[in-house]
This record gives structure tokens, C-alpha cells and sequence, in this order.
């Protein structure tokens, strides 16, 4: 049994190898998350896009760039259905082409309302880009460093943000309108390399599973977890207990939105809560208006966008500890303890606005530096982390689009209010987001619990909603033991060599080429419509 298209490892990677890979591409998706949150704060205090569109008032500002959220949160909502149809990785696809013709609608604006729509359009592919790259990441994760490759992951989200902000400083030396234009553009491009690549990445192996794509998910398993080896004891034990969940969750039906609710409520309200207090906490007054922000503790202009520069390497660079810290500590000491430090450094930031001194820009420099360091290191990656890895199978896509659509929302609201609240109660406003950060302090220690190194097929035991179907302590016997009467999975038959020869042949005859490609992958199923794997429960025909 040899891999297919979405079975096969990327260049002959397997293993560690594969993982890392996977997870560094498609954080191109997160990539495009951030660079879209960073390149409006640069450009919206620059001379010429501000002549461009009639100096427009802080209300405008305010919709110009929060208007990008109203169309993510559709989109969130919309795309774990979606992404539970056609995959993983298709709807990874569409939403970098969605992305790619809203940053192209941006980039050649003749006006406002143009590019309004341009950012609702980017919205939806970044909405679904949000939404699908968390599940698909912790979907291909093993339980050990789940929550590693998933801060690689937001690293990859503030690279985004860092490098608009850079963009932006660099392009503002452009005396035209050249110098707001070509930051734009830059989002057709990294869109694009995103929806070439995924035409690389495997599908999610718990996907294929889910779909009864049995065969595609075991090579995609062996890829990931055994070496590209089949036969790999813990690649199987890991197909076992993935599909052993699959057919308990099939028997209890089709999840409903409102069942969904009913069942999981604790795992909603904590999944989306995590999400709220990531927008309450105060990152996006920093991340969409940091300049606006530097300007109002005294930075002029330039000056402003390249201490906004310097804040984004920091946070990048803060986003590199929880690489190694998350499956050692666990999730609840760094929320915890980001919740702390983000609350002090904003109620200084505060502080030093108020008292406006000569000191003041400098000390307000610091002290962003330090919130945003903090945020970095846990508000920013775990609440993308917790809602996909806590949600049962069934609903993970679900769930995830719950989630993510909280985070637009609270998202908008922040990006709609602050100029506003700036200008209205000035210093008062960072007070506002400290006492958010001490609430999620209080939310978390009383209500979070730790997942660390937790399967995602065990979560049940953490909140107490264990199915009331056969237990999964019997369907692991059974899977385990697939040679008994009962057992819910057919035996693995790899098949004799000959026959893996013939099939490997023919696959290689019919999927030659760019070609072949391309059809395989717009295809509504290649495994509908006669590919190259069947299900367990066929057989084999030699």
C-alpha cells in the first residue's frame, strides 16, 4: 500500500520531518491572519493614503479596518461545515483564493466603498483560513507537542503581523501612492504561495477516518507518525483509537448545533470565552493602532511606525518560548501568568499617558513592548490551541467555527471602538482592557482545565461528558483484537506485493503530471468516483 495524493509525504519526508513542515506551511494561513491585522495601522497615518481618501475621520478609520471582521465572522461560522464536507485542505485552498482576490480588490482601489468590499472579501478567506488551520493542525498533531507545533503556528501569525508592519515603515519613503498600494499587494502574493501549497500537504488523517477513507488515513498516520511505515505498531494503535471514536460518535447520530449546546456546553463557553478575552485583553488596540497609539504618547509621524517596527520583533521573538514551555508547563500557568503581566503593563501604560512627561513616549514604548511580549507568550497562541483540541471529533469543526467567530466578533468590536474611545477617554481606555485581563485571570484559574499531553480521544475524561454509547474501553478491545466477533473495524489487509505492485502501476499510469493534479484535486472525491482506495470493509481484490 503506497501513498496517494493525499496519503503520499511530501517529498519523501516522514515523521518529525513531515510534521514540522506541514505545520510551517500552513501557518502561511495564520501568516495571512496577521499580516492583514498589521498592514492597516501603518498605512492609515500616512500622508498620501490619508489625501488619497479625503482625510478621513477616526469613525472611518475605525470601519476601514474593522470591516475586515464582519466578513471573517461569516465565514467562521460557515466554514466547519464546510471544512466537514470537502476537507481540510480544500477549504484551506478556497480561502487563500478568497483572500488573494480580496487583497487584489484593496491593492487597485479607486475609492472607499471599493476598498471596504476588498476587506470584506479578505475577511471571508481570512475568517476560513482562522477557522480550518487550528483544526487541521491539532487534527495531524501527536499529544506530546500539540500545543508546540501549534505556538509554531502563531509564530507564523505574528510573522505576519511583523512583517506588514516593516512593509509599511519601508514603503512610507514611497513619495506616492505607491507607498499604501504595494503593502497591499503584498497579500496577493503570500495568498497565493498558500493555495499552491496546498495542493502539497496531506488531508487530515481524522478527517479521512471520519469519512471512512480508511486506507488514505492509515498511510497518512504511518506518514506522520511511523515513518512512512504501515506497519508501525503506534501508527495503527493510533488509527485504532481514532476510528474506534469515529464509530462511537457515529452512533449517537449527526451533532446538531442545538445538541451540540446541550452536551458540550462547558466546552463551548470555555473555547469561545478563550477567544473573547484574547479581543477583551487588548491586543488588537496595539496590533491595528499601534502608530495611532505611539502618536498619542508623542512619536511624530514615521517615528511612530518604526517603534511599532521594533514592538513587532519583540513579539515575534516572545512567541518563541512557548514553543518549548507549552507541553512542559501546560496551558493554565501561562494564561495565568500572561494575564498578570498584561494587566500591570497596561495599567502603566495608562498611567504614563496620563501623566504626560518628557518621559512618557519612552516609557509607553517600554511598556507596549512588554504587554505585547507577554500577550505573545500566552494569550496569543493557547485560545488557538484550547477550542480544537478540547472539542470531541464530532463537532470539532464545529465547535472551532463557534470559537473563531467569537474572536471576530470581540475582534470588530475592539477594531471599531478604539479610535473612538482614544479620542473620547484618552488614557482611560487602557485601564479598560487591564481590568479585562485580571477577569480572564479569575476565568481561567477557576474554570480552564489543563490539557497538556491529553489525546484528543480522551478529552471526555477532563470535562465529564463521556459518551453513553458502548464504551470506548470495549471498542478499544475489540480494535485491538480485530480478529473477534463484533469487532467494529475489519482487520488492516495490506495485501500481498504483487497486488500492491499492480495497484502502485496503475496509479502512477492515471495520476501522471500537473494534469492529473489538478483534476484529482477539484474533483468532488476521487474515492466517489472509482481512486485509488477503497474501504477496509471492501476488501481486497487481487
Amino acid at each position: 500500500m503506497t501513498g496517494g495524493r493525499n496519503g503520499s509525504s511530501v517529498h519523501g519526508l516522514t515523521g518529525k520531518p513531515l510534521l514540522y513542515f506541514t505545520s510551517v506551511f500552513v501557518s502561511l494561513g495564520v501568516f495571512l491572519f496577521g499580516y492583514d491585522q498589521g498592514v492597516m495601522s501603518g498605512i492609515i497615518t500616512g500622508p498620501y493614503f490619508k489625501d488619497y481618501f479625503n482625510q478621513p475621520t477616526r469613525a472611518q478609520i475605525g470601519t476601514m479596518v474593522a470591516i475586515l471582521e464582519v466578513g471573517a465572522f461569516v465565514s467562521s461560522l460557515i466554514v466547519g461545515r464546510v471544512g466537514d464536507i470537502i476537507g481540510r485542505r480544500k477549504t484551506i485552498f478556497y480561502g487563500a483564493i478568497i483572500f488573494v482576490t480580496g487583497g487584489a480588490l484593496q491593492t487597485f482601489t479607486t475609492g472607499m466603498g471599493s476598498l471596504i468590499l476588498g476587506r470584506i472579501i479578505a475577511g471571508v478567506g481570512v475568517g476560513a483560513l482562522s477557522t480550518i488551520v487550528p483544526v487541521y493542525q491539532s487534527e495531524i498533531s501527536p499529544p506530546h507537542n500539540r500545543g508546540q507545533l501549534a505556538c509554531i503556528e502563531f509564530t507564523g501569525n505574528i510573522v505576519g503581523y511583523a512583517s506588514s508592519v516593516w512593509v509599511d515603515y519601508f514603503c512610507s519613503f514611497i513619495e506616492s501612492n505607491y507607498s499604501w498600494r504595494l503593502p497591499l499587494f503584498m497579500q496577493c502574493i503570500m495568498g497565493t504561495l498558500l493555495a499552491l501549497g496546498s495542493l502539497l500537504i496531506s488531508e487530515s488523517p481524522r478527517w479521512l477516518l471520519d469519512n471512512d477513507y480508511d486506507d488514505e488515513g492509515m498511510i497518512v498516520l504511518a506518514n506522520l507518525h511511523g515513518g512512512g511505515d504501515i506497519h508501525n505498531e503506534r501508527a495503527r494503535d493510533e488509527f485504532r483509537e481514532i476510528k474506534e471514536n469515529v464509530l462511537v460518535m457515529r452512533s449517537e447520530g449527526e451533532r446538531s448545533y442545538t445538541e451540540m449546546w446541550n452536551r458540550y456546553r462547558k466546552r463551548l463557553l470555555i473555547a469561545m470565552s478563550s477567544q473573547a478575552f484574547a479581543q477583551l485583553n487588548g491586543i488588537n488596540v496595539i496590533s491595528y493602532y499601534a502608530p495611532m497609539v505611539f502618536e498619542q504618547a508623542g512619536w511624530v509621524g514615521r517615528d511612530a511606525i518604526l517603534m511599532t517596527g521594533i514592538n513587532g520583533i519583540v513579539y515575534v521573538l516572545s512567541t518563541v518560548p512557548p514553543w518549548y514551555l507549552m507541553d512542559k508547563w501546560g496551558r493554565r500557568p501561562i494564561l495565568l501568568s500572561g494575564a498578570i503581566i498584561m494587566s500591570l503593563a497596561l495599567s502603566a501604560i495608562s498611567y504614563f499617558i496620563y501623566i504626560d512627561v518628557h518621559y512618557t513616549p519612552r516609557m509607553v514604548v517600554i511598556f507596549v513592548i512588554i504587554y505585547n511580549a507577554f500577550f505573545g507568550y500566552s494569550w496569543g497562541p493557547v485560545p488557538w490551541l484550547y477550542p480544537p483540541e478540547i472539542m470531541p471529533l464530532s463537532i470539532r469543526a464545529k465547535g472551532a467555527s463557534l470559537s473563531t467567530a467569537t474572536n471576530w466578533a470581540f475582534n470588530w468590536l475592539v477594531g471599531e471602538m478604539t479610535p473612538i474611545l482614544q479620542d473620547w477617554i484618552k488614557w482611560r481606555l487602557y485601564l479598560v482592557h487591564a481590568f479585562f485581563c485580571a477577569v480572564s485571570f479569575v476565568l481561567v484559574y477557576f474554570v480552564y482545565p489543563e490539557t497538556k499531553g491529553v489525546q484528543l480521544e480522551d478529552m471526555d475524561a477532563i470535562f465529564g461528558d463521556q459518551t453513553v454509547a458502548p464504551t470506548p474501553a470495549t471498542a478499544r478491545q475489540s480494535l485491538l483484537h480485530p480478529s473477534r466477533s463484533g469487532s467494529p473495524v475489519p482487520e488492516l489487509d495490506i495485501g500481498s506485493a504483487d497486488s500492491k505492485k499492480s495497484r502502485s502501476a496503475g496509479r502512477s499510469k492515471n495520476n501522471q503530471g500537473i494534469t492529473g493534479w489538478f483534476r484529482r484535486f477539484f474533483a468532488k472525491s476521487e474515492y466517489e468516483s472509482g481512486g485509488n482506495y477503497r474501504r477496509l470493509d471492501e476488501g481486497d481484490e487481487v
